[in-house]
C-alpha cells in the first residue's frame, strides 16, 4: 500500500488547506456570499466529530434477518405462519416464516453476530455500530428511498449531501462537495441526490462511468493556460456588466460556476484516477477480481475523494437497478451481492483507519428498508420498513456495539427504535450541525432535513 500523506501534505497538494487560521479570518470577515462562494467553509453549530461522510447505499433493501439480525425463533418455526397479525401496510400477502439459510458467527470483542455471507466486514466489527431497530414509513422503493436520502417520502426535497454542503461548505474548492457514484440507474434517480429548492450548486455530481467520471473533464482545446486567459477576460467583461448593479446574485453565481468548472477541470482528473494507487492497494479493495472489481473501484474512489476534502460521497451498489431487491432468487442473488461488496467495504474501513481518516470520516451502510422474515414464493422476501438494520462506523460512533432490537421474528422494531429522521439528526449532529437549526426558507416556511421530527441517537456516540 502507498504510504499515506500527512494531513498537512495532503491539504497542500490538493488545494484544500484552509486551516483554522483561514476559518478564523472568514468568521471575522462575515459569512461568505452563497451565490459567489457556494462551497466556502461555513461555521458549524458545534464541534463535529465527523468532517465528511461516505454513504454505502444498497438499493433495493438488504435482508436484515440474513445479514446482521439473527433470529433463532425464526429458524425454529420455519415454514409456520407468522403468529401475529401483519400490518395493514403490505404490498402482497407474503407467506409463512422463512428461516435464514446462512449461519451467524460472533465477531469482535463484543461478540456481535454477523452472517457468514460477510466475513470480511465481520472482521471490522470493533469499529462498527449495528443499529437493529431502524424503521421507516414507506413500503415501496420510490417513497422509501426518497425518505432515506432526503427525509421526505412523497415530494422533492434536498438530499442529505446537499444539506451538508449548504450548511458547512466543503474543504476543497477545486472539487465538487457532493459526489454520487452509481454505475446503473436506480429508482427515483436524480431525486435521491438533488438539491431541490436549495441552490443548484449543492446537488450531487453524478458519476456513472468510472473511466470517464465527469463529462468534458479532459484538458480543453488550447490547454489550461489558454482556458485561464479566456476566463480572466470573461470575468473582466462580467465585472464591467455588473458595475452599475447594486446586487446581482445570479451573475455572481454564473461567474462562480465558470471558475469552479475550471478548477474541477484542473484538479479532478488526478482525484478520480484510481490507477495512481499501488498494486497492493488495488488488491486490498479487490479491483483485480471480477466479482469485486466494480464496487472495489467505487470504494477506492470514495476514499480518494474524502481524502481530498469532498464533504459527502454516496456509493450506490448498482450493477443493475435495485440490485438488493430479492423478491426471488434470495439464496443465489444475496450471496452474489455480498461477495461483491464484502471485501471492498472491509478494505475501505481498513484503509481509512490506516490513513488516520476513520476518526473523522463517518461511514454509513444500508438500503431504504429491509426484507420480510416471511417468504415470498419459496426463495424470496418482500419489502419491509417495520424493522431493519443499518450500521455506522468512524466519525464519532461507538464501535463494537449493537443498538436496538426487533422482535423474536425480526418483524417489528421494538427496542430503542430509530426512525430515518433520527438517523439523519444523528448524522448532522456528528457533522457539527443541529438538525433543528439547519433550515432554509422556501414557499413561506422554514424547511429542514428532518422536517418536524428527529432525535439524536446519543447512545451510539463515542
Amino acid at each position: 500500500m502507498n504510504l499515506p500523506l500527512s494531513r498537512r501534505e495532503l491539504l497542500a497538494r490538493t488545494g484544500c488547506g484552509f486551516g483554522l487560521l483561514a476559518l478564523a479570518d472568514m468568521l471575522a470577515a462575515g459569512e461568505p456570499d452563497r451565490a459567489s462562494q457556494p462551497f466556502a467553509l461555513r461555521p458549524a453549530h458545534h464541534f463535529g466529530r465527523a468532517k465528511r461522510v461516505i454513504f454505502l447505499y444498497m438499493p433495493g433493501g438488504p435482508s436484515h434477518v440474513d445479514l446482521f439480525d439473527p433470529k433463532p425463533r425464526l429458524a425454529a418455526e420455519n415454514g409456520q405462519p407468522l403468529p401475529f397479525e401483519k400490518p395493514k401496510l403490505l404490498r402482497v400477502q407474503t407467506g409463512n416464516l422463512l428461516a435464514s439459510p446462512w449461519k451467524f458467527n460472533r465477531h469482535g470483542s463484543a461478540g456481535i453476530e454477523v452472517s457468514e455471507l460477510l466475513p470480511q466486514v465481520a472482521s471490522c466489527m470493533d469499529d462498527i455500530c449495528v443499529i437493529r431497530s431502524m424503521h421507516a414509513d414507506n413500503i415501496n422503493h420510490t417513497g422509501a428511498a426518497l425518505q432515506m436520502c432526503t427525509g421526505e417520502q412523497a415530494f422533492s426535497r434536498p438530499s442529505i449531501g446537499s444539506w451538508l454542503n449548504y450548511g458547512l461548505g466543503t474543504e476543497n474548492q477545486n472539487l465538487p462537495g457532493f459526489v454520487v457514484v452509481s454505475p446503473a440507474a436506480v429508482f427515483q434517480g436524480a431525486q435521491l441526490w438533488a438539491s431541490s429548492f436549495l441552490p443548484s450548486a449543492y446537488q450531487g455530481t453524478l458519476v456513472r462511468d468510472l473511466k470517464n467520471p465527469i463529462a468534458n473533464l479532459g484538458e480543453p482545446t488550447g490547454g489550461l493556460d489558454r482556458q485561464r486567459t479566456k476566463l480572466d477576460a470573461l470575468r473582466r467583461l462580467n465585472e464591467l456588466h455588473r458595475r452599475d448593479r447594486v446586487i446581482d446574485s445570479p451573475l455572481d453565481a454564473r461567474i462562480a460556476s465558470f471558475e469552479l468548472a475550471f478548477r474541477i477541470q484542473r484538479e479532478a482528473p488526478e482525484a478520480f484516477d484510481i490507477s495512481r494507487e499501488s498494486e497492493a492497494t488495488q488488491k486490498l479493495y479487490g479491483t483485480d477480481k471480477p466479482e469485486t472489481e466494480l464496487f472495489g473501484r467505487q470504494c477506492l474512489l470514495g476514499r480518494r475523494l474524502v481524502e481530498r476534502g469532498v464533504r459527502f460521497v454516496q456509493l450506490f451498489d448498482a450493477p443493475a437497478n435495485n440490485a438488493w431487491d430479492h423478491h426471488s432468487g434470495l439464496k443465489e442473488n444475496l450471496t452474489k451481492r455480498c461477495l461483491a461488496v464484502d471485501q471492498p467495504i472491509a478494505a475501505l474501513l481498513t484503509d481509512l483507519k490506516a490513513r488516520g481518516l476513520l476518526d473523522d470520516t463517518l461511514v454509513l451502510w444500508g438500503g431504504e428498508f429491509g426484507r420480510t422474515p416471511t417468504a415470498e414464493g419459496n426463495n424470496g422476501r418482500e419489502h419491509h420498513p417495520f424493522g431493519f438494520t443499518m450500521w455506522l462506523a468512524g466519525g464519532g460512533i461507538r464501535g463494537g456495539m449493537t443498538h436496538g432490537a426487533t422482535d423474536d421474528y425480526g418483524w417489528h422494531a421494538v427496542q430503542n427504535k430509530v426512525h430515518v429522521h433520527d438517523l439523519h439528526a444523528t448524522i448532522l449532529h456528528l457533522m457539527g450541525l443541529d438538525h433543528e437549526r439547519l433550515t432554509y426558507r422556501y414557499g413561506g416556511r422554514d424547511y429542514r432535513l428532518t422536517d418536524v421530527h428527529g432525535n439524536v441517537v446519543r447512545e451510539i456516540l463515542s
